[in-house]
């Protein structure tokens, strides 16, 4: 079953090419007018990615996207920003709300392409993860001698202790890389750790300098799969 994409823009010319080159390349497509209607559609579609505009009426992209991370069940669904702003306040703007990449307009078809791949690779990867780690693991070991699964996990915690010593990270860090695996937007996560949105921002970006990564999707995949928290 081709994987569904979710398109909300107000300008029916930009939303009729997106549609048009996602359904070419393979995916069901469904699109939305305006941010409250996208809201709607998402919770009766249940989407695997979310193309947004900002500008829109009733509700626009930031007040969307800040809308659905609230809602646990779309905490990990990737969201793209698309916006006509250039400026670097209005893309921290778009990650502080929760999306996973910002492209200015115009843009093109192509790049746009691309970064849904990536996303949306990422994105299996990150769930497969989590169904492994609270089910499949469990049915694994009712097969594996215990004895064996004792070495497993001695062998999976000792390079993941070796990984977290490696990437020398705080205690801040982690705390906050895992509220980042659990789908919590910066805004969030400041507000559990008694911080600052801003300051969460640096720890963000210091732990995708020591990963060497690109971005959370990646940064939670890795976590995830070298068992780091």
């Amino acid at each position: 079953m081709p994987l569904l994409i979710l398109v909300a823009e107000d300008d029916p010319a930009i939303r009729l090419s997106i549609n048009d080159y996602l359904e070419l390349n393979g995916y069901s497509v469904i699109t939305a007018k305006n941010g409250k209607q996208a809201l709607e559609m998402l919770e009766k579609y249940h989407p695997h990615l979310l193309i947004s505009d900002i500008k829109m009426p009733y509700q626009d992209g930031y007040e969307l996207i800040q809308n659905i991370r609230r809602l646990p069940q779309y905490r990990l669904l990737p969201v793209i920003l698309l916006s006509e702003k250039q400026e670097t306040t209005s893309r921290i703007q778009g990650y502080q709300a929760g999306c996973d990449m910002y492209l200015p307009k115009p843009f093109e078809m192509d790049e746009l392409g691309a970064i849904i791949r990536n996303l949306l690779e990422r994105s299996q990867v990150i769930h497969s993860e989590l169904r492994f780690s609270h089910g499949d693991r469990h049915e694994q070991a009712d097969i594996i001698q215990p004895d064996r699964i004792s070495l497993l996990d001695t062998a999976l915690n000792d390079d993941a202790q070796k990984i977290h010593d490696r990437l020398k990270l705080t205690q801040r860090e982690t705390e906050v890389l895992e509220l980042l695996i659990e789908g919590r937007s910066n805004i969030e996560i400041g507000q559990q750790l008694h911080l600052s949105h801003r300051t969460i921002e640096k720890y963000v970006s210091s732990l995708l300098r020591k990963s060497d990564l690109n971005n959370r999707v990646e940064l939670i995949c890795y976590a995830m799969e070298h068992h780091l928290v």
